[in-house]
């Protein structure tokens, strides 16, 4: 069964889905362009885009009708819908406003739009083997990168350089990207969960968080090791084995089955109990694929189950304001007994001076 069957059956009570989301639309065409649009159903299949994206189109796109907008890319909605009332679902968080104005001046009275934001992504939660095998790749390359950088010098060098070495070395091993903006934070700087590297030079003695991805053939990764520069002290060093120990048993509770909620909470507990628990304060993981933030989390505020093909982090972290922060972060696969843990750079506490 297709992406686009398969998205069809969550249809319930509409005749189409308007997918503008151009994650999503990739997914379902598999059109890499940057200004594209389909629409999905039991009996409908359309794919619109404009001029500079025809020709591209017809060699990406499967199974789906493919149109050349004509001015503005909505207009070609006008026509074209089978006969009789429609009920459109609409991606309610991606659809501006502006946008839903002009759809609706735009569509025949007797489409009905409908609001349902989420369905695509609901199945993008549970990859296929050929995305696992890709997003598996970019979880290798980002490990390449972590053993080329354990050979490198980061004492005296600045965050910021030593970030756009790992963003240029990602390049260089073929990634598209990285997936997101590298995170290099030593000492206090560590304290920021999304701290942004500064122009200032990595001390001696101390953490250094290493947030990095890679995006290959369109997939993404995300690992984060935190590194000390010298021997620690001994708070610093107590946080570091906390941090591995509740990543550790997350990811051996870690299955299809459970809520996100009720595995954030067995790295959470831990931290709480420690004394650390208004130090933790982001969810423990998040799942990763076409995007590096997608369906499902692990959260305090995530109730979904669990299911098997489920690609998510494993993050727990420790931040301690003017100290300086932990995060350990484990790019795993979701299996019905247990997980497949993808990140191969050691957890053991390294020193790279």
């Amino acid at each position: 069964m297709s992406r686009a069957d398969r998205v069809s059956e969550r249809l319930e009570g509409l005749d189409a889905l308007l997918v503008t989301n151009l994650t999503n639309v990739r997914y379902l065409t598999g059109f890499t362009g940057s200004n594209g649009l389909a629409v999905v159903g039991a009996a409908i299949r359309r794919f619109v885009t404009d001029f500079r994206y025809v020709e591209r189109a017809r060699s990406e796109v499967g199974d789906f009708d493919v149109e050349r907008a004509p001015s503005r890319l909505g207009d070609a909605l006008a026509d074209g819908w089978p006969a009789g009332e429609v009920r459109l679902g609409f991606e309610d968080d991606d659809v501006t406003v502006r946008f839903h104005a002009r759809l609706r001046e735009t569509l025949p009275e007797r489409i009905e739009l409908v609001p349902c934001g989420g369905l695509v992504e609901a199945e993008r939660a549970v990859k296929e083997a050929a995305e696992l095998n890709a997003i598996r790749a970019a979880a290798a390359l980002a490990d390449e990168v972590y053993g080329w950088l354990a050979e490198q010098r980061l004492v005296g060098r600045t965050e910021r350089e030593v970030a756009r070495a790992v963003e240029q070395e990602l390049r260089r091993r073929g990634a598209d990207d990285p997936s997101f903006p590298t995170i290099v934070a030593a000492a206090e700087n560590g304290a920021l969960p999304h701290a942004m590297p500064r122009d200032v030079e990595i001390p001696a003695g101390t953490l250094v968080t290493l947030d990095v991805g890679a995006r290959l053939d369109g997939y993404c990764s995300d690992c984060t090791r935190t590194w000390a520069t010298g021997e620690l002290e001994a708070d610093l060093a107590e946080i570091y084995e906390l941090v591995r120990v509740a990543q550790a048993a997350a990811l051996d509770a870690l299955r299809a089955g459970p809520t996100g909620r009720e595995i954030d909470a067995v790295a959470r507990d831990m931290i709480a109990a420690a004394g650390h628990g208004d130090h933790f304060g982001h969810g423990l993981g998040h799942g990763v694929g076409l995007e590096v933030h997608e369906r499902p989390r692990l959260a305090v505020s995530d109730e979904s189950v669990l299911e098997a093909g489920n690609v998510v982090t494993v993050e727990p972290g420790v931040y301690v304001p003017g100290r300086g922060g932990v995060r350990i972060e484990d790019l795993v696969v979701v299996t019905e007994d247990g997980c497949e843990v993808l990140s191969s750079t050691t957890k053991a506490l390294t020193v790279v001076a």
